[in-house]
């Protein structure tokens, strides 16, 4: 799978003032060896130690200087990716950078593709496959939550954890392989079966708390979906704008005029809040409008926060329908336009709370058009989203992927918690336990499980012949 191709790639983006060329592979020294002439020394980038700075030029063929650089190498397997590498820093200009590259590649490297430079890193052993895709993770953090959630995947935490869990259960299933080794011995029981149970019940736990946490960590990831509904004019798009903080959505007194949804993300308290302005809710001949109230529901279906803007006292029909659609959601009734006091009796009536009995739900009192009170809608929100404190310790699941394996874990092993209650064979056991171990392997690339493990195991802990 691995190449033994030298490649290269610019590691930065375009603009800034330095620019750095990465290269890796096993003629990475010897390349950039071509392209460079020391300042100050007479040693080549290939007599240096590893984990030192050169100082020097980049030189075409014709030895014109390209730029004054500084060169970093590394050696294998100290290095990233486990390969011989080194990191040219130059100036940012798209022009050097590209002539560097050009020269590298007239010398024997390959533009690297896409995370190629972790790819090899994963495959030389640098890092699982958590961890690999904790890099582009932690790469695309838009705040601490998300950026101590990849830091912890990437500093192995996760892989501990699985590790952990991989380590016992690997070791009663190679107990199980030798009571079928020694299955004409039918009294013989090496894996004590109280003690199995127990395990498996604490590993199921285990994994349905990591599970649990994929619900936490996709909406920290994603951001947390909040849908702002109600009727047209009630100032849904200036609201928006308003959370915002820039003119998104265009506002208008005509009615209809948002057909579609609009959304877009905003960081409140370092959550990513991803805000959907919907279409308003009204009864039209207008197939294209009806077609935006549609969208609307849909995105309250997705929502995980409902604001339901008013300003006016809302019909039974109309609280119904929102009562219907906001199951299982965190509701927060947003009463529009104080500063043109236009629903004071609102405030003052019970008729809203009687109409919304039976769920659970919070007020505001705002003005989107004058940013009234917005604060503390922000305050109602961050509280509606019940994010527990996120620490650069905790383990929270974020990859869809790494979720379904979990599930996937969990349910063979709840198959051995049921063959166990059943008193079956310990072959059928030892078959799901496998099962479990490969679904977890799949998380961080680790190879399945071999018969050769497995025999390696029960010669590491027992003695055969005693």
């Amino acid at each position: 799978m691995l190449n033994n191709n030298t490649i290269c790639a610019i590691a930065t983006a375009s603009g800034g003032a330095i620019g750095i060329i990465r290269i890796s592979g096993p003629e990475a020294i010897s390349i950039a060896d071509k392209i460079f002439c020391p300042i100050g020394s007479n040693l080549s980038l290939s007599q240096r130690k590893a984990y030192t700075l050169a100082f020097g030029n980049i030189v075409n063929a014709e030895k014109e200087v390209v730029d004054e650089v500084l060169v970093s190498i590394f050696r294998a397997p100290h290095s990233y990716t486990g390969e011989d590498s080194v990191e040219i820093s130059c100036h940012g200009s798209s022009y050097v950078l590209s002539q560097v590259m050009m020269l590298l590649t007239q010398n024997g490297c390959q533009p690297a593709g896409p995370g190629e430079f972790t790819q090899r890193a994963f495959l030389n052993g640098k890092m699982d496959l958590s961890q690999a895709e904790a890099v582009a993770d932690l790469i695309s953090s838009t705040n601490k939550a998300t950026h101590d959630m990849a830091l912890s995947q990437l500093k192995g935490h996760f892989s501990n954890e699985l590790s952990e869990l991989r380590a016992h259960l690997l070791k009663l299933t190679s107990l199980l392989e030798l009571e079928i080794d020694f299955s004409d011995h039918e009294e013989l029981e090496f894996a004590d079966r109280s003690e199995l149970y127990a395990l498996a019940n604490d590993i199921h736990r285990r994994l349905i708390s990591l599970a649990r946490s994929f619900e936490v960590g996709n909406a920290l990831k994603n951001g947390i979906p909040v849908a702002i509904v109600g009727n047209t004019n009630v100032g849904k798009s200036t609201l928006l704008n308003s959370l915002l903080h820039e003119e998104k959505a265009i506002v208008s007194n005509v009615h209809g005029t948002t057909r579609d949804f609009i959304e877009d993300t905003t960081i409140i308290n370092g959550i990513q809040f991803r805000f959907v302005d919907t279409a308003g809710i009204r009864d039209t001949d207008d197939i294209v409008e009806n077609i935006g109230i549609e969208r609307t529901y849909q995105k309250m279906q997705e929502a995980k926060i409902v604001l339901w803007l008013i300003d006016q006292q809302p019909t039974e029909a109309e609280t119904e329908d929102i009562k219907e659609r906001v199951e299982g959601k965190k509701l927060i009734v947003v009463r529009n336009k104080i500063d043109q006091d236009i629903h004071s009796s609102i405030a003052e009536s019970d008729l809203l709370s009687a109409l919304l009995s039976g769920i659970e739900y919070k007020t505001v009192d705002i003005s989107a058009k004058y940013g009234t009170n917005i604060p503390l809608l922000e305050q109602l929100i961050v509280e509606a989203a019940n994010i527990p404190q996120i620490s650069e310790s905790d383990i929270v699941i974020t990859s869809a992927r790494h979720y379904s394996a979990l599930l996937q874990a969990d349910e063979s092993l709840q198959r051995v918690i049921s063959s166990m209650n059943l008193g079956l064979s310990g072959d059928l056991l030892a078959e799901d336990l496998r099962m479990v171990i490969e679904h977890l392997a799949e998380i961080t690339g680790e190879e399945r499980i071999t018969p050769q493990e497995t025999l390696n195991s029960i010669f590491s802990s027992y003695c055969i012949g005693k």
